[in-house]
């Protein structure tokens, strides 16, 4: 229910602190709320969500007779400039002003307060500007400035900063090199989508409290530096979407609490190092789009049971899919596309109980930066807030052969399924009408042949469907979803299909029983098949025995028989003789 604040609450002289968040709260605010407010302390109003209902229309001179010291307003409309009724709040300790919609820059007025704060929060707004150093900040302090238009060098206040957040923002430069020993109690960074450059300062080998390492989405160049073992709490680390260079160093493996390792989009090259099967607390291991190589090692799948996320696409990995894998019974998104690796799909695979399951929001929560995956033939970025609605297997672009794992289609969960450019054959499993949840299944260019089996029809959630560049025959299933898959594209190059929405018609057919569909037909016809060539052989077996073997074994029964043949083509050549000589042919 929503609910606008009264202006009576104004009235409330000995009130001290006022907590009105988590609320739906609508509606204007305005001096006469907060006139009479002489004791106030502790102010604190927000939404349960950044949808702006509640907006503060104060005046730019109006001074409040209070004096706070925690000020938190959260998905109000604040802006668009910086509230200067806060010019006379000298004894601020706490400022949250996060998804306030200001549009300004920090004023000069608020930097000269000198002000020790306990936690600076504006996160979310259209801030602008450099941040200078003057700002003061006391013990075990949390600074969060993310997804604004800040700019200029990375700013380095206070050796009692314990988090900083300086995400999406404009910052440029390198990290600055003495990064560890200025901010040494920092024990969450988070410097990432900004114009970073350089290399990563060695310094931060000294931060041994760090829990959290976000420095993805940068211009970062360079090696990854060999001082992990001197941050042994770490539990995210994300370098993603940089240009970084060299191999994983071994000492890596020494951070045992490690959870989300994501190395992707660089240029990273070599084996895994066989350390990393230390980190067995690991929930994602995304090294995708680099060059790694070598075989997918047996220890991910011995050594790494919490994985949720598996991603590997886009290296040069070689030889088979390990079975090993399988053991990764929580996996939600396997995606080990645009390698180099042959064999067959493991069975196994339909028994991967992750794919049964969805994420839960803290699980994906946890994956900072999103994750961008091929999904309903694009690529699509999906933020943390959506990565738990994910379940994927992509093993496209490969060197796969076989059948596909009828198995497969007990992952009742499973929202994409990508197997395509591969060489794979068979038929499309009839199972595949279990998948409830699948919204995107592509096996274009492989092998496959047989017809189009009628149980896709109840997939009723799928809105991308790709089989093009197969070998598939027979009529196009109808009905349900795939009256609205009309693009003729998603058959092509399949010249043995016919019916809607391609243009070549099929010849009248014997229409199949009630309930019963193509696979049923094709199965019975072939048991029909194994019994009549079976009893046909047997009796061909039976008759020729039978005549041939009692003239083998007694004499006088060949005789009578070959004097019986001899006496029947003496009267028929006689006869024929008689005749042709009668028609003057003789």
């Amino acid at each position: 229910m929503t609910r606008k604040i009264p202006v009576s609450f104004g009235e409330l002289v000995s009130l001290y602190a006022v907590d009105l968040s988590e609320n739906m709260w609508e509606g204007v605010i305005t001096e006469a709320h907060l006139k009479n407010l002489s004791s106030l302390r502790e102010l604190s109003i927000g939404q349960l969500r950044p949808n702006v209902s509640v907006v503060f229309n104060i005046s730019s001179d109006w001074m409040p007779s209070f004096k706070l010291v925690y000020i938190k307003i959260q998905a109000c409309q604040l802006g668009p400039n910086f509230p200067t009724w806060l010019r006379n709040q000298t004894e601020l300790k706490t400022i949250v002003l996060n998804y306030a919609r200001i549009t300004d820059v920090i004023p000069d007025w608020f930097l000269n307060m000198g002000l020790e704060l306990k936690e600076l929060d504006v996160a979310y707004n259209q801030l602008r500007g450099k941040i200078p150093n003057s700002l003061c900040f006391s013990s075990g302090s949390n600074v969060d400035l993310s997804s604004n238009f800040f700019e200029g060098p990375l700013p380095l206040w206070s050796t009692n900063l314990t988090t900083l957040y300086l995400r999406d923002n404009q910052f440029s430069g390198p990290i600055p090199s003495n990064i560890g020993t200025a901010l040494p109690s920092l024990t969450d960074l988070d410097i990432s989508k900004n114009k970073l450059n350089g290399t990563i300062p060695l310094s931060i080998g000294n931060l041994t409290e760090l829990t959290t390492l976000v420095i993805s989405n940068n211009r970062l160049s360079g090696n990854i530096p060999q001082f992990w073992e001197n941050i042994p709490m770490l539990y995210i680390l994300d370098m993603s979407n940089n240009s970084l260079s060299g191999t994983i160093p071994d000492s890596i493996g020494s951070i045992l609490f490690l959870k989300f390792l994501i190395l992707s989009s660089n240029n990273l090259s070599g084996e895994l190092p066989s350390s990393l099967r230390n980190c067995t607390r690991l929930n994602s291991l995304d090294i995708g789009d680099n060059q790694f190589s070598g075989k997918i090692p047996v220890w991910i799948g011995e050594n790494m049971p919490s994985l949720l996320i598996l991603r590997l696409r886009n290296n040069s990995f070689t030889g088979n899919i390990p079975s090993e894998i399988c053991r990764l019974s929580q996996l939600h998104i396997l995606d080990i596309s645009k390698n180099n690796l042959f064999g067959f799909i493991p069975p196994c695979v339909g028994n991967l109980s992750g794919f049964q399951t969805e994420f839960t929001s803290d699980d994906a929560a946890r994956y900072e930066g999103g994750l961008r995956l091929i999904a309903k033939g694009r690529i699509i970025q999906y933020s943390s807030s959506q990565l738990y609605l994910v379940n994927s297997i992509d093993l496209s672009s490969n060197d796969l052969s076989g059948e596909i794992p009828s198995e497969l289609a007990s992952l009742f969960r499973l929202g994409t399924l990508n197997l395509s450019m591969n060489h794979l054959g068979g038929r499309i499993p009839s199972a595949f009408g279990k998948l409830e949840s699948l919204e995107t299944l592509d096996l274009s260019k492989n092998q496959l042949s047989g017809p189009i089996p009628t149980t896709l029809v109840s997939l009723t959630f799928l809105n991308h469907l790709n089989l093009s560049y197969n070998k598939l025959s027979g009529k196009i299933p109808s009905g349900n979803q795939f009256q609205t898959l009309i693009d003729p594209s998603i058959y092509m190059g399949n010249n043995a299909l016919c019916g809607f929405p391609l243009l070549v018609e099929c010849d009248s057919e014997i229409p199949p029983l009630p309930g019963q569909n193509n696979g049923d037909i094709d199965d019975n016809n072939d048991l029909e098949k194994v019994w009549f060539f079976s009893f046909v052989g047997l009796g061909f077996f039976t008759g020729f025995w039978a005549i041939c073997g009692s003239l083998i074994l007694k004499k006088q029964w060949r005789d009578a028989y070959f004097q019986f043949v001899e006496r029947v083509t003496a009267r028929i050549c006689v006869y024929l003789h008689i005749k042709f000589s009668r028609m003057g042919l003789i």
